[in-house]
């Protein structure tokens, strides 16, 4: 099997590659990355430009893609760069898959994901529908709270959230406490290989109390 990785520089996305890497029934790891990856001897790792990407090239050749690709607001520097990198990018990526007859696309959205004025849930929630609409035959869907994670980049507003949501403990709702990058990978790649119940397009999505519970199936 061929996976593809969008994002394997992330938090998230380092764990989907150490995780895919590691496992025996995945022969080749696709990672598209701006700055080189440690080589493996399963990974392919194309370094290119998002913007610039050869939509035809043998590399978009998977079976199954992994999007983990996010930033913020405040990184991107705009709103439309925001979206560039949230949702126009996986877009194009599944749109390269797809026409290579990969056969799932799993992604990792957000808590709260929904159409209205919240740029970052909004555009979660287009994306979300965008995929969904392409057709692959199965599109996986994890929406978590807070990742648990140390970042090179500062987001004092996610360390705040952090911090708060740690201090309240079980208090706080499950679908509101921070997860650990692994958990959400573990659970996106087990979701994704997973062949799904009925044929046809069809959707899974898990939010994110039902994590820990897939990751560890």
């Amino acid at each position: 099997m061929r996976v593809l990785i969008l994002g394997a520089t992330g938090a998230v996305g380092g764990q989907l590659l150490a995780e895919s890497l590691a496992r025996a029934t995945i022969t080749s790891v696709i990672a598209p990355t701006r700055r080189p990856l440690p080589p493996h001897p399963k990974l392919i790792n194309p370094v290119l430009d998002f913007s610039e990407a050869d939509a035809e090239a043998d590399f978009w050749h998977v079976d199954v893609a992994l999007c983990a690709l996010g930033t913020t607001r405040k990184q991107a520097g705009s709103d439309a760069a925001f979206i560039k990198v949230d949702k126009d990018i996986p877009i194009a990526v599944a749109q390269c898959v797809l026409a290579k007859n990969a056969h799932t696309f799993g992604l990792v959205s957000s808590v709260g994901a929904r159409l209205g004025r919240n740029l970052y849930l909004n555009t979660k929630a287009e994306l979300e529908l965008a995929l969904q609409a392409l057709g692959f035959a199965h599109t996986v869907i994890v929406r978590p709270s807070l990742i648990d994670a140390h970042r090179a980049d500062r987001r004092p507003g996610e360390s705040l959230g952090l911090w708060l949501a740690k201090a309240l403990g079980k208090l706080l709702p499950a679908r509101y406490r921070p997860v650990p990058p692994a958990v959400i990978a573990k659970a996106l790649l087990n979701a994704s290989l997973a062949k799904p119940v009925v044929q046809g397009s069809t959707t899974t999505t898990l939010e994110s109390e039902q994590l820990k519970k897939i990751a560890e199936s």
